[in-house]
């Protein structure tokens, strides 16, 4: 039987609690790392829907995904992920990481408290050669100088061919750093978002 992302309470009331529960640990993120969280609430579900469309879902048996917040993308990724895969979730806040081991049991899912710029190690020490899939929310622009550069190449040399990086943001900043390693990048914008974002997806030749 195919696993699922679980958390420890059930039922409509279990879920509107598990929503203010979400946005209460989300916003005590942006307001102790304003620089490091991308925005004040999480991403609209219509920024999840479109951000995944492109995503091969049979051919993944890697995602990863930088920043995840409280989760907001990870329920969607494991609910089409297939069932001998794996979602990797790095953050460099332990509020974020202690928060997602509590609600997600899926077998399938991993969260490391850690850097981005570390992903060949982390994807490396948890058994696999390569990504097929990165997501990115974290804010390019506000990121400390240096540190955007050497996610993108990191992400670039973890990638399989034919892999993508995947990436939302308020600002145009984030595509900047791919183009230097990306040389197929697709966007988009996404309106119903607060705020409205820019979407991009960079492809590994």
């Amino acid at each position: 039987m195919k696993p699922i992302a679980a958390t420890t309470k059930q039922g409509p009331g279990a879920r509107l609690s598990r929503l203010f529960g979400q946005w209460g640990v989300f916003f005590r993120g942006f307001v102790e790392h304003p620089r490091m969280v991308g925005s004040i609430i999480p991403s609209s579900r219509f920024t999840v829907r479109k951000m995944l469309a492109p995503v091969k879902w049979e051919e993944c048996k890697l995602f990863v995904e930088y920043g995840p917040g409280v989760g907001t993308f990870c329920w969607p990724v494991l609910e089409k992920l297939r069932p001998d895969g794996a979602l990797i979730v790095i953050d460099t806040n332990p509020l974020y990481i202690d928060y997602l081991n509590r609600t997600i049991t899926d077998s399938r899912f991993i969260a490391v408290h850690g850097s981005a710029v570390d992903v060949e190690a982390i994807v490396r020490d948890r058994g696999h050669d390569h990504a097929d899939y990165v997501l990115s929310g974290l804010p390019f622009s506000t990121l400390p100088d240096g540190v955007g550069p050497a996610i993108a190449k990191a992400t670039h040399d973890v990638l399989r061919p034919g892999g993508a990086f995947l990436v939302y943001q308020f600002s145009a900043k984030a595509r900047d750093f791919m183009a230097k390693h990306f040389s197929k990048i697709d966007q988009g914008f996404e309106l119903w978002n607060i705020l409205p974002c820019q979407l991009f997806w960079g492809w590994k030749g």
